[in-house]
């Protein structure tokens, strides 16, 4: 099963900038906000398995 982390570099409206922790150099992933959970903020880390993102608790 692939799995990605990712944190949400920015929020623009509708849509999250989401950046690669694994990988930053690979730049932005451009998310429809309505695909991530609601409580996002910047700076939350969300793990992406299965085609569902979910916060990834520290």
């Amino acid at each position: 099963m692939i799995t990605f982390q990712y944190r949400v570099a920015s929020i623009d409206g509708d849509y999250a900038n989401l950046e690669r922790i694994d990988a930053p150099g690979e730049g932005y992933k451009l998310v429809a906000r309505a695909l991530l959970p609601p409580e996002i903020k910047e700076g939350t880390k969300l793990l992406y398995e299965m085609l569902q993102y979910s916060i990834l608790e520290e």
